[in-house]
């Protein structure tokens, strides 16, 4: 049975079948799918880049920040190499008071509470001395400056001497221990 529909709008009266859909309706359905699978899909790959985006820029972000405190932690480091001849220079003065008989114990004192001053602000800073006596030696803190056949067998590859001390800024080492090691 076909029956047709008036419409007052000037459409054009479709007919219907029974048990079919409306052409129009058909058409209003796949023409209707296919623009929103289009947008979807169009939608699912902007947002899949926006988040990719802010994923980057937040890495970036963090990895800028991280940079920028790295940097900051060692932004002293030229001006405390620098200064470590001078305390080298208190350190050797020191140990030359020990083997003077002449020298005055309140020199000795003075010059020890200048180093110890010193080096506390040094320290405040971030800077540590290397520990190496009976130390096994280790490249990546020491440089071997000769080796001497070791008195005891367990004094072999540890350091016997120490001939110029070793420092860290913030668990970086800045400058490398000059030792001689056991052979």
């Amino acid at each position: 049975m076909t029956h047709s529909k008036k419409h007052t709008s000037g459409e054009v009266a479709e007919q219907e079948i029974p048990g079919t859909i409306p052409v129009a309706e058909s058409r209003a359905t796949s023409n209707d799918s296919a623009p929103e699978t289009d947008h979807d899909h169009q939608y699912t790959e902007l947002n899949d880049k926006y988040l990719r985006l802010y994923s980057d820029f937040d890495n970036f972000r963090k990895r800028t920040l991280k940079e920028k405190i790295e940097q900051s932690k060692y932004a002293s480091a030229e001006v405390i190499i620098k200064l470590l001849p001078v305390l080298d220079d208190f350190d050797r003065a020191i140990k030359a008071f020990d083997s003077s008989a002449e020298a005055g114990q309140a020199l000795k004192d003075g010059m020890i509470l200048i180093f110890n001053k010193f080096f506390s602000i040094l320290n405040q800073q971030g800077l540590e001395q290397m520990r190496t006596a009976g130390e096994s030696f280790d490249t990546d803190f020491h440089e071997a400056i000769t080796n001497i056949p070791a008195a005891v067998p367990e004094l072999k590859g540890k350091i016997v001497d120490e001939i110029e001390k070793g420092y860290l800024l913030n668990g970086k080492v800045i400058r490398y221990a000059k030792v001689v090691v056991g052979s």
